[in-house]
């Protein structure tokens, strides 16, 4: 169980961001994208985000990412993760059903794969930022539980299934 773990950020996000090239820049961030909780469907991802219920991210539809590999002054506004944490390995978790609790009941997340920094990163963080977040960018997971997430402390497990 893990216990000294945060989530420090959360977005749902209804717009795509990162459109036509990066040197033209992001578009600008819509208001309230930073939220205090997020809703999760199971299947389905985070209820008011833009790959709520994406076929094409079915297995993708929840992002997470770690404070820990991010410059400071860089949250999710910038990497457009959708849970920000500290204290849990999360880069370390593919193949593993992650479960946080933040307070509403656990959710289970299933941590399908990594979620690879892009070319993005140097023009919303800073020259550089992509190489450096390179294995660090995060995962892309699918709830199996409907549930709430919440900004403040959070407790995790990690079920690592049998492979035999």
């Amino acid at each position: 169980m893990g216990h000294g773990s945060h989530i420090l950020e959360l977005l749902a996000s209804p717009r795509h961001r990162f459109e036509g090239r990066p040197q033209d820049g992001p578009a600008p961030a819509p208001g309230g994208e930073l939220v205090e909780a997020i809703e999760l469907r199971a299947g389905l991802g985070v209820v008011g985000d833009r790959y709520f219920a994406h076929p094409a991210h079915r297995d993708a539809s929840v992002t997470l990412i770690a404070r820990e590999w991010l410059p400071p002054g860089a949250g999710l506004a910038q990497v457009r993760r959708n849970v920000l944490v500290e204290g849990i390995p999360v880069d370390d978790l593919v193949g593993a059903v992650l479960t946080l609790d933040s307070g509403d009941g656990p959710v289970r997340l299933r941590v399908n794969r990594r979620a690879n920094p892009c070319a993005w990163m140097d023009v919303t963080i800073a020259p550089g930022a992509w190489r450096a977040l390179r294995g660090h960018g995060g995962v892309r997971c699918t709830p199996l539980d409907d549930g709430l997430l919440r900004v403040g402390s959070v407790t995790f497990t990690v079920l690592i299934p049998d492979s035999g």
